[in-house]
């Protein structure tokens, strides 16, 4: 997915709400936006009004639960959390480019699971979560994006399976990154880079 592409569809998972510019723009001109459950309120109360609101439906307030009781999707599986069951939906109903936001910046065990969770919605959908510091992309192919020069770029690996990069300032050539820090404050050195995985990889693109 192009960063710069708008998709049709936005989660608001339940973390920091954004503040930055690029994440606030994809909620504006979202053609559909789903809520889940536990970030509902919040953005109903900031004068939002989600298509659809999905998750077990434990946090929601009485006054949404009614208010909105026609896009209600509660799914009570205790295997998953609310964000996952909010990409599910967006598959079922045939919305396969999303862009998740809201899904960092609170407790840091529920930031790197929702950040690990991108390897696994990647085989199901074009995904791609944003942040107010930059945009998280999971791969599992070889991938080219567009960059600038001097663009801060992270790679962390989930598979312990080997990456090469191309037109990254530290290159990594052939190489198992056994922790997630190896991958982490590279740079780019032109307008693209590459990576080709032999695993499942997640790239973080800094915003300007």
């Amino acid at each position: 997915m192009n960063k710069n592409k708008t998709a049709t569809t936005v989660i608001i998972a339940n973390g920091r709400f954004p503040s930055h510019p690029v994440p606030l723009s994809c909620i504006k001109e979202a053609e559909f936006i789903i809520c889940c459950d536990g970030a509902a309120n919040d953005f109903i109360a900031r004068g939002g009004v989600p298509d659809a609101i999905v998750g077990d439906c434990d946090s929601i307030s009485e006054e949404n639960r009614i208010r909105f009781a026609d896009i209600l999707h509660p799914n009570p599986d205790q295997e998953t959390n609310d964000l996952t069951k909010s990409v599910q939906f967006c598959v079922e109903n045939g919305r396969r480019e999303i862009i998740i936001v809201g899904g960092t910046g609170k407790r840091e065990d529920h930031t790197l699971g929702n950040i690990s969770l991108l390897a696994d919605y990647a085989e199901l959908a074009e995904v791609i979560m944003l942040t107010n510091w930059g945009i998280f992309t999971p791969i599992h192919s070889t991938t080219v994006f567009k960059s600038y020069k001097g663009e801060q770029v992270s790679i962390f690996s989930i598979d312990p399976k080997k990456l090469t990069t191309h037109n990254l300032k530290y290159p990594v050539e052939g190489r198992i990154l056994t922790n997630w820090w190896q991958g982490s404050l590279n740079e780019s050195l032109g307008d693209s880079f590459s990576i080709d995985p032999e695993g499942r990889v997640i790239v973080f693109q800094a915003h300007r």
